[in-house]
């Protein structure tokens, strides 16, 4: 019993931290959206498409360094952060004599890890990148390697709050997590735009200089408040945040993390005193999906890159701005929730030491689980009905009006519209892959890792084939992507069923998680009816510049969308209102 409480108590905890992510990100994102919507009137297709490619460059950096220790921390099992005092074992206190906290001492010199990795692979990517450039990107683009190395310090100055990030996280401190992401995003944008302001005020081509600053000032702003709460945190837990030597007995650590064989035996449970060696194995094993993942994940634009020019960069990175404003918008907040949330809840799932068969405890968290993810895949086909519906026909009209008429006969409005069928692959792959790295063993990840390799050969060879053979633009990366994730998809849709199966939670399937046929039908009927309503949108027509005529032509979108809205509200009231419950924390969890 008290063991179901405390899982109640971290859903809820987990949930409430994925609304204010979500919160956070939609403030934060407006202020970007708005800062962006400045920033395009002093850019061309073509720096857009060069700042795209920088920014994959800082991405690649900070994955690397850091993505696959996030994952393995997460899966550390932190019970005694919230007991200054916890039970001995074995006649040995798991502090040592100091009275170091030593669960959030071990997570903290983690951190440093990525801090280290920090160093040479901003040094090697950037080696990469400077040699895959042309001489005519390096001439058409001002102040490109200046740029380049400023985005390799930011990096390392963002890395270097990571070990007082992952202890927040660890501590599911969500609070100081959106203050930072909060500061940080205003200091981007600020810096950024007051750059490009004062470059066009004084005549100097600043090219992609704007951007660079930007990024240092967020990698600061990060830097400032999580070593802020951080020490305040340490003072009151007892740890330090700089790296320390641990002895004695390891903080708790789950089954996915912990080696089948007793280590204390075989081997020091710290390497080197410092690094928590399951957390560490676990970590470097997660590596080569790292790589695969990211690849796939950037591997977009680096097809574009390779099959195309600059200004088709630039034509696809606005619309992939535009159409993956949602996934950052609420996806990714919801898909780190999500993460830490199935960790601690199946953080028990070990068979007993008598017996290999589960508990009642692990039955009953396994049934929670897959309860919490047939809701979430729900809500997500319900999203995907609406967008699928609403954006394909009005994105060109939204994206004359928000860029203005010089991107309107660009590509960027098909490539939207063409998007909007991305999304929802997208959105359920996050939560889906979430949950696979939240419980996947090592010999799982590893298959995993050689799936998604296989995978990437299909991305590849689809990419090939609708941007050089059919010669489609940045709509045919779109639809290679798509390709790509519905086999991500299938493959962790396989291993969800089979998991819970050997759980023996019984009942997920694909009917439970589909809209209402009524809500489809409405879908689709208001799919139809905008593409006859809304009209082309090119930079040659007459409402391309038209600012007022623009917005009449949604307001009319608008019109045929608000029934549609309330159909499906109606349709699915019932699962609305509990998902409005489960948020306020007094819903109980049912068995799917």
């Amino acid at each position: 019993m008290a063991a179901q409480e405390t899982a109640e108590s971290s859903s809820t905890r987990t949930l409430r931290g994925a609304s204010l992510l979500i919160l956070l990100q939609v403030v934060s994102r407006a202020i970007t959206f708005i800062a962006n919507q400045l920033l395009l009137r002093f850019l061309t297709a073509q720096l857009l498409g060069v700042s795209a490619q920088l920014e994959v460059y800082y991405l690649s950096v900070i994955f690397f360094a850091r993505e696959s220790l996030r994952v393995a921390i997460q899966r550390q099992d932190s019970s005694d952060a919230s007991s200054s005092k916890p039970p001995p074992s074995k006649g040995s206190s798991t502090k040592p004599e100091n009275g170091t906290n030593k669960s959030a001492q071990a997570v903290v010199n983690l951190g440093y890890i990525s801090l280290v990795l920090g160093i040479p692979l901003p040094i090697f990517f950037g080696w990469l990148y400077l040699n895959s450039l042309s001489s005519a990107t390096l001439s058409s683009a001002p102040n490109l390697i200046i740029s380049l190395y400023i985005y390799a310090i930011a990096a390392a100055v963002e890395l270097i709050s990571e070990p007082a990030f992952v202890v927040m996280q660890n501590r599911l401190q969500f609070g100081t997590r959106a203050t930072a992401e909060s500061v940080a995003t205003f200091l981007r944008c600020l810096v950024t735009l007051g750059s490009a302001v004062w470059g066009a005020n004084a005549n100097r081509e600043l090219g992609v200089l704007p951007f660079a600053l930007g990024q240092l000032s967020h990698g600061i702003g990060l830097l400032a408040v999580y070593l802020w709460h951080g020490t305040r945190l340490a003072k009151k837990e007892n740890f330090s945040l700089l790296p320390k030597r641990i002895s004695g007995n390891p903080p708790p650590i789950n089954r996915a993390s912990q080696p089948t064989k007793n280590l204390a035996v075989e081997s020091p449970q710290f390497i080197l005193s410092y690094f928590y060696r399951p957390t560490l194995q676990l970590a470097s094993s997660m590596m080569a999906q790292s790589v695969v993942k990211h690849l796939l994940t950037q591997g977009d634009t680096f097809l574009v890159s390779i099959l195309s020019s600059p200004t088709a960069q630039g034509v696809y990175a606005l619309a992939n701005n535009y159409g993956g404003l949602l996934a950052r918008l609420v996806f990714q907040p919801v898909e780190e929730s999500s993460r830490s949330y199935f960790s601690r809840l199946l953080a028990s799932e070990s068979p007993t030491a008598t017996t290999n068969q589960p508990t009642k405890q692990t039955s009953a968290a396994a049934q929670q689980a897959a309860s919490a993810l047939q809701s979430l895949f729900k809500a997500y086909s319900l999203l995907s009905l609406v967008i699928t519906a609403l954006l394909p026909p009005t994105a060109p009209l939204v994206l004359a009006l928000v860029a203005g008429p010089r991107w309107s006969g660009s590509g960027a409005g098909a490539c939207l519209a063409a998007y909007a069928w991305y999304i929802p692959l997208l959105a359920i792959n996050g939560v889906a892959e979430a949950f696979v790295a939240s419980v996947a063993t090592e010999a799982e990840v590893h298959q995993q890792s050689a799936w998604m390799g296989v995978f990437s050969v299909v991305f590849g060879a689809a990419g090939f084939l609708f941007l050089r053979v059919w010669d489609m633009g940045a709509v045919g990366l779109v639809l290679a992507n798509g390709i790509n994730m519905a086999c991500r998809i299938v493959w962790c849709g396989v291993f969800i069923l089979r998991f819970f199966r050997r759980k023996g939670v019984m009942g997920l399937g694909l009917l439970d998680v589909l809209p209402n046929p009524v809500a489809f039908l409405a879908g689709v009927i208001t799919s139809q009816a905008l593409k006859m309503s809304v009209p082309v949108v090119d930079a040659e027509g007459p409402a391309a510049g038209n600012a007022r005529k623009l917005i009449v032509e949604l307001f009319k979108a608008a019109a045929v969308a608000v029934p549609f809205l309330m159909v499906v509200a109606v349709s699915e009231r019932e699962f609305l209102y509990e998902g409005i419950q489960t948020l306020k924390g007094t819903r109980q969890i049912k068995s799917p």
